[in-house]
């Protein structure tokens, strides 16, 4: 008689709470949460990056970078945690919880107080990418443990929830995050979830797979990091305001953020208002005139009956456009409606452009000046283009030879066209300028006048 060896399930397979066909569900829900924080957090560092230092291309390129390297050296370091999967999943989502919820707050910290962010950035990048790069190899140790069973297929399922958390994760952000809770605030609530869904993952589906120690230890460690990340979200106001007294002094009187920007208005009992758009100096109320009459009144030498200006939301220009009283219409391009109402209603701003949204021959709209010159027929005998420093890659197709073609369209015969191209003490910024006017046919004359940015008119 031959006895039939008992069946039992595999040693390294898991007991769970539930059928095996739901917990699989359950650890491809959590590769989809994991993977949209992720997501998250990456795009909160290239565009807290983009607004404290500039240049997005370069932030952009500097953050993903060292996350794809980081990931690389993430997932080999994986292979040591492999062997206890759930204890190392739940160190690893606690970590990633504090690491990347915590992000944009220190980086704004640093900032702040440092005067620079640059080497948190990069070591910011490097930590997160490590932690990212180790969920997949762990996630794919723990889906085994429920079943073995078409492995080929489980690695497909894995990448297709990690692919489609990351769409989620990356349209959440710019759609959802920042314009409801700001960019502190979200990465923190960011956070918050992915400790949530990474703890509830290890310490119920996975709890018999851990010692009484370690689920007390993880428990713990969940509590405790969610607990930091709630803190931080109650105290983000008054971070924000310690730390805007930090970049601008003592002196801000308004500070806003827009659907486009940051604007900050500082002055005092003495001096003029100062305007700030995103941290960079956009007025300086003491010496403002000398940009913007250097600015506008060369192009005026001429007919000047129809006036487009370009930008220029605080009404600075436009206060210098309207000093000639034969101009019949000045039309304002102006893509953020929040700092023209700002020009329009705060006194001190109101004052310094001599209440020129008052005056009836001013005409506001509200577009990107790039898509509204591709659509606006008409023609205008003068051009000014006050727009952002041609140093900040946002602004780079405002400074390109297609957007001076466009503008070339709508300038009359003998027009003149004036370009703000920065300053002299950058002057391959400048000549490119100048050398991309001469390229869309215009005739230029460089000019610079002392205290003042410089001007390109063509």
């Amino acid at each position: 008689m031959i006895d039939r060896p008992q069946t039992s399930p595999p040693q390294d397979m898991v007991l769970l709470p539930v059928r095996p066909d739901s917990g699989r569900h359950l650890v491809l829900a959590a590769v989809f949460v994991c993977a949209a924080c992720g997501l998250v957090y990456e795009l909160e560092l290239v565009a807290l990056a983009t607004y404290l230092i500039g240049d997005s291309v370069t932030q952009a390129s500097v953050v993903l970078s060292v996350m794809v390297f980081a990931m690389g050296i993430g997932s080999l370091l994986a292979k040591r945690m492999r062997c206890r999967a759930a204890v190392g999943f739940g160190l690893l989502e606690a970590a990633l919880a504090l690491v990347g919820g915590s992000s944009a707050m220190v980086l704004y910290a640093s900032f702040a107080w440092f005067g620079g962010s640059g080497v948190p950035l990069v070591l910011f990048s490097l930590t997160i990418g490590i932690l990212i790069g180790a969920e997949l190899p762990l996630l794919m140790s723990l889906i085994q443990r429920i079943s073995r069973r078409d492995a080929d297929g489980t690695v497909a399922d894995l990448f297709a929830a990690d692919y489609v958390g990351a769409l989620v994760g990356g349209l959440a952000f710019p759609f959802l995050l920042l314009p409801w809770l700001g960019e502190l605030t979200g990465a923190l609530v960011t956070g918050a979830v992915n400790a949530v869904a990474g703890g509830a993952l290890v310490l119920w589906l996975f709890r018999r797979d851990l010692t009484p120690r370690w689920r007390t230890r993880l428990l713990t460690l969940n509590i405790l990091v969610v607990a930091v990340l709630a803190g931080a979200t109650v105290m983000v106001d008054d971070f924000e305001r310690a730390a805007r007294r930090a970049v601008y002094g003592s002196d801000v009187r308004v500070a806003v953020r827009t659907g486009v920007q940051e604007v900050v208005v500082t002055d005092g009992p003495s001096r003029p208002p100062d305007l700030f758009l995103n941290g960079r100096l956009k007025v300086r109320g003491a010496d403002e005139h000398r940009y913007h009459e250097a600015l506008v009144h060369p192009a005026m030498r001429g007919p000047h009956d129809r006036v487009l200006i370009l930008g220029g939301g605080d009404g600075l220009a436009a206060r210098e456009v309207l000093r000639y009283a034969d101009v019949r219409s000045v039309t304002l391009v102006e893509l953020d409606p929040g700092v023209v109402g700002l020009a329009r209603s705060d006194p001190a701003l109101v004052a310094l452009n001599d209440d020129a949204y008052d005056d009836p021959r001013m005409r506001v709209v509200t577009a990107d000046a790039f898509s509204w010159l591709r659509e606006h027929e008409g023609t205008y005998d003068v051009i000014v283009c006050d727009l952002p420093d041609p140093g900040i890659t946002a602004s780079t197709k405002l400074y390109s030879q297609e957007f001076y073609g466009l503008a070339g369209r709508v300038l009359a015969d003998g027009g003149r066209l004036v370009v703000h191209a920065g300053p002299t003490g950058r002057p391959h910024t400048y000549w490119t300028v100048d050398a991309t006017l001469r390229a869309a046919g215009f005739g230029t004359t460089p000019y610079r006048v002392r205290g003042s940015e410089a001007g390109v008119a063509g």
